[in-house]
């Protein structure tokens, strides 16, 4: 093996992350999510009302954030995985065969 050759670890990404598990914007979602139900949740206790529905609305925002920053093969997480679905069918994609050319010069046809 050369000496300048390097083996990385393939787990060196996750010291970037906070508790190895969140970025920044992962943790506020998660965060945002777990406060809005405890606090839908807490205005339900003092009012005092025992409607089954509201209580499972308000734990909507909590389960959908959870959702959001669930670790997800191959991708940092859920949020992560939507959003690139979503770029890979929003943006216009071009394929061309090249062929099995060692050189190749664009010429755009417009």
């Amino acid at each position: 093996m050369n000496k300048n050759q390097y083996l990385i670890p393939a787990n060196t990404k996750r010291g970037q992350l906070i508790l190895g598990l969140f970025k920044p914007i992962d943790l506020g979602i998660f965060a945002g999510g777990v406060i809005i139900t405890l606090s839908l949740l807490l205005l339900m206790s003092s009012t005092g009302s025992s409607d089954n529905v509201f209580s499972l609305l308000s734990l909507v925002p909590g389960l959908v954030a959870v959702a959001l920053v669930f670790p997800f093969p191959n991708y940092h997480n859920i949020r992560t995985a939507i959003g690139e679905v979503i770029n890979f069918y929003s943006n216009r994609q071009k394929y061309v065969w090249r062929g099995w050319c060692s050189s190749y010069e664009f010429k755009d046809k417009r």
